[in-house]
């Protein structure tokens, strides 16, 4: 399933003449594209869809649709789970997290998304 998912912009910068941001969608930080919102601003919230920003969102909205999307598992579907991502940039395949240590070690992994 593919959804479309509400995140809060944390950079912005031109990239080959596109306006690209760094989104977090609840501690998972993608690259995006604001080609159908080119005046999106750090710090505001749009509804993402395949890698596009499509509508701004306000803050209270975006929490509620996250939240709720977390309690029904969707991010994870959508996302995978952070601390398995991170351990897996890190190098860690052994499913001990990036230290080799467990949850301590993926959970210190996993700060690198938030």
């Amino acid at each position: 399933m593919c959804l479309a998912v509400p995140g809060k912009v944390l950079g912005v910068e031109e990239r080959n003449g596109t306006r690209m941001a760094s989104v977090d969608f609840g501690g998972v930080v993608k690259e995006v594209c604001l080609e159908y919102l080119p005046d999106l601003q750090v710090g505001e919230y749009a509804i993402v869809h395949v890698g596009f920003a499509l509508q701004r969102l306000d803050e209270e909205s975006a929490r509620r649709t996250l939240e709720l999307f977390e309690n029904l598992g969707m991010l994870q579907e959508e996302f995978g789970d952070p601390w398995e991502l991170a351990a897996a940039e890190a190098g860690a395949t052994d499913g001990h997290g990036a230290d080799g240590h467990g949850a301590d070690g993926a959970a210190a992994a996993g700060e690198v998304l938030r």
